[in-house]
């Protein structure tokens, strides 16, 4: 077995095994099921915020849940596609009353939070493309480059995803923290969103090495044909040859 069908068969491995950390995040406050039900980015204590909203709230990719007596996510607000980190608006808590300062009067963690989702979407589309044209990776050079230019861009806008969420996620923990409130960020979530990034990554460099690597059994065919070919030729060179002088040696006899 040569090796452009090992490296694709890896390559596709670590592609749907990031998607699968993808998909855990994405759908995140919109299924309640486990281990969806654990998945969140920010979580922070309300004392003193009002209205009251949930005590504590965590955002996740599509609602802002509370938190169940097992710690999972639960009492999950409406689901809001691409929903922004903007705790003064009303798909949040729509409310300035009791909000940290550094997090009222800007736009700067609705900006973040929203290219976030859009790059985690883009990121999967890219990642599903190279899923299937992977499939092509495992017989040919160009399948494998193709595979890899996907997982190379699926690798590029889930790194800008993991990036922005890192991002607004420190800095919003870090705003209610100095406002006094118990704020926290959400492993698991930071662990397949970074886990999905590795995949890609390993991923692409397999399917490009796959690209590069040549089919060892088709070249020694054709080396070892062109030998044999050159040796019957030779022989029936040798023959003709052979044969000329005999008739010239009949003819004089």
């Amino acid at each position: 077995m040569g090796a452009r069908p090992v490296l694709g068969l890896v390559s596709l491995l670590l592609i749907a095994g990031g998607i699968v950390f993808q998909f855990l995040v994405i759908l995140s406050g919109a299924v309640a099921g486990g281990p969806i039900n654990q998945i969140y980015f920010l979580q922070t204590t309300t004392n003193g915020i009002s209205p009251q909203p949930r005590n504590p709230s965590r955002w996740t990719f599509f609602s802002i849940c509370g938190v169940g007596d097992n710690g999972l996510n639960a009492n999950c607000g409406a689901i809001v596609p691409a929903l922004p980190f903007d705790p003064p608006r009303g798909n949040n808590f729509g409310t300035t009353n009791g909000i940290p300062d550094g997090l009222v009067g800007t736009h700067r963690f609705y900006y973040l939070s929203r290219f976030m989702f859009a790059f985690y979407i883009i990121a999967l589309f890219f990642a599903v493309c190279a899923l299937f044209t992977g499939l092509l990776a495992l017989c040919t050079r160009l399948g494998a480059y193709l595979s890899g230019l996907n997982a190379a861009m699926a690798l590029f806008f889930q790194a800008l995803a993991a990036s922005l969420m890192t991002a607004w996620t420190i800095q919003g923990r870090n705003r209610f923290r100095s406002a006094g409130q118990s704020a926290s960020i959400g492993i698991k979530a930071y662990a397949f969103t970074w886990s999905a990034l590795a995949c890609f990554l390993l991923a692409t460099i397999m399917f490009c090495l796959g690209g590069r690597s040549k089919d060892k059994t088709y070249t020694s065919d054709r080396n070892r044909g062109g030998m044999f070919g050159r040796k019957k030729s030779m022989r029936s060179r040798g023959s003709f040859v052979g044969s000329e002088r005999g008739g010239v040696k009949d003819d004089y006899s």
